[in-house]
């Protein structure tokens, strides 16, 4: 199912609200803006397999460019918004954009767009919510542009960018399904649709960055199913409480973090809010503190549920607020595809041993864009529908998985991943800089922090000057919350005697120390 399938029954229902400017799209006008769109780009000669992009903050417009993408056959790709100008572009180079549509909020993100030779033309640039120079207006394009009917409507698919240990984002490039967009629902709304009952009474409240895969998609899906999703700028624990008083929200997604914030509020604040309403409340992206979960639920009731997924679609464990109760660290059991638990030979490993966490499907899922390499990585020895992320757990007797660690020691903060090398790469540059790591370590508010350990040149010393000075280095070439706000001098980093950095053993001395 798409929104087009609910033309005929609710043209004028709310489709897509954002409360804080009072913005509503119905469906009829989420299918003509979309139709437009797409007609629009048919015009360019973009088409079937082609990508385009969108760089943006939350505004309802990016569904307008989101369904026209995947009504014709078409990639789109989302940006982080925060990354700086040349790592926006890494990313519109790589997925091959045709277009790209930016918020003018947004400016210095795309400020070097024009650079790119597939995006030189104006009409290929696009822009909403005020003048963005070198921008076509989206308001001009989309009324001008034609609402007849498409002859054709081929599903399209996302494609979006998840970092690796390299530090270079690379994209999650799935199969196009060959069906038209209303034959069948997509992966997300057969499983997660049906898990967590979303429908067309369904009122999601969506409170993270749309430039994420999972609020991207579960958007998506809530229109897909004819429901009504509210778009909040960006999180804000009393105001989100607010909302789903406001508008009676049944469904809603959140990351640790968010929960940690909301149960820190006043208790007469806590109070002041009805959130009965609430059917579900998921939450992902990160592992939740069990103590954390455990009071969610006594607040909000039994509606919290977890589960746990790639932006790639291996497959998906998912588990409810009774069951995560009875298996406190569980994230649950398989509702797609099996998972096996295998050493570094490609084995089974029995009950209880950690080890590689696969899924098996029966069909490949996905590829790495433009990196066969790091696509055969992910698939084990033996099996190639057998694929991994690289994270690391334990399965119970019951078919519960536990994690222990994650991908490469990715940093998960707040529910962002920070990719530790990123800020390596930048930081080994500096001329005071003789060896460096990042690692991510706890923190009370954002569950990890990224917190960087250098290893000095022998004729410079340590003072709070020259931490301040790395800081800003880094931040000369990297977003801001890649960049560690805490740097810790150490003697030396441990190393292999061919190079390589443990990173292991860094973790245990500093803990050890902590």
């Amino acid at each position: 199912m798409y929104p087009g399938s609910f033309l005929a029954t609710t043209p004028d229902k709310a489709a897509l609200i954002r409360p804080t400017t009072g913005e509503e799209v119905t469906y009829r006008e989420l299918m003509d803006n979309s139709t437009r769109i797409a007609n629009h780009l048919r015009e360019l000669g973009i088409g079937e397999g082609d990508t385009i992009a969108i760089v943006s903050d939350n505004d309802l417009r990016i569904f307008d460019v989101y369904w026209a993408a995947v009504r014709s056959g078409m990639y789109v790709t989302a940006v982080n918004h925060h990354l700086t100008p040349g790592e926006v572009n890494y990313i519109l180079n790589d997925c091959e954009a045709r277009a790209v549509f930016a918020s003018a909020s947004v400016a210095d993100a795309v400020s070097q767009a024009h650079e790119i030779e597939a995006l030189a033309g104006a009409d290929r640039r696009i822009a909403w919510g005020g003048d963005l120079d070198g921008f076509l207006d989206y308001e001009t394009v989309r009324a001008t542009a034609s609402p007849d009917p498409l002859p054709r409507q081929p599903r399209g698919a996302d494609m979006l960018y998840s970092s690796g240990t390299t530090g270079r984002p690379k994209g999650i490039k799935p199969a196009l399904p060959g069906i038209q967009v209303d034959e069948e629902k997509d992966l997300i709304s057969r499983v997660f649709g049906v898990v967590y009952g979303f429908g067309p009474d369904t009122v999601y409240l969506s409170p993270a960055p749309l430039y994420h895969a999972a609020p991207l998609r579960y958007c998506a899906m809530t229109t897909a199913l004819g429901g009504t999703v509210v778009v909040m700028d960006r999180f804000d624990a009393e105001q989100a409480l607010s909302l789903i008083q406001e508008y009676s929200v049944t469904h809603s997604q959140w990351v640790p973090t968010m929960f940690v914030r909301m149960l820190k509020l006043p208790e007469q604040t806590r109070a002041a809010y009805d959130v009965s309403s609430l059917k579900v409340a998921i939450h992902a992206a990160a592992p939740c503190p069990a103590e954390i979960k455990r009071r969610m639920i006594e607040w909000w009731g039994p509606v919290i549920s977890e589960y746990y997924a790639a932006t790639e679609g291996v497959g998906i464990t998912v588990i409810g607020s009774e069951e995560a109760l009875t298996h406190p660290g569980s994230v649950g059991r398989a509702v797609l595809g099996i998972v096996h638990i295998c050493n570094e030979a490609g084995d089974d490993l029995p009950v209880g041993e950690v080890g590689t966490i696969y899924f098996e499907r029966d069909e490949a899922t996905f590829v790495y864009h433009n990196d066969p390499d790091k696509t055969k990585a992910a698939q084990h020895p033996d099996h190639e529908w057998w694929t991994t992320t690289g994270d690391l757990g334990y399965l119970d007797d019951e078919g519960f998985l536990y994690l222990t660690d994650r991908k490469a020691f990715t940093i998960i903060s707040g529910g962002v991943n920070i990719y530790p090398q990123e800020a390596e790469n930048v930081l080994i540059n500096h001329p005071a800089v003789y060896d460096v790591a990042v690692l991510g370590l706890p923190d009370d508010d954002l569950g990890e922090k990224p917190v960087g350990f250098v290893q000095l040149m022998a004729d410079v010393d340590e003072s709070a000057d020259l931490v301040a000075e790395l800081i800003a280095f880094a931040k000369n070439d990297l977003a801001s919350f890649k960049v560690p706000d805490e740097i810790r001098f150490l003697a030396e980093l441990p190393r292999t005697p061919t190079g390589k950095l443990v990173k292991g053993k860094l973790r245990e001395q500093v803990l050890g120390n902590a």
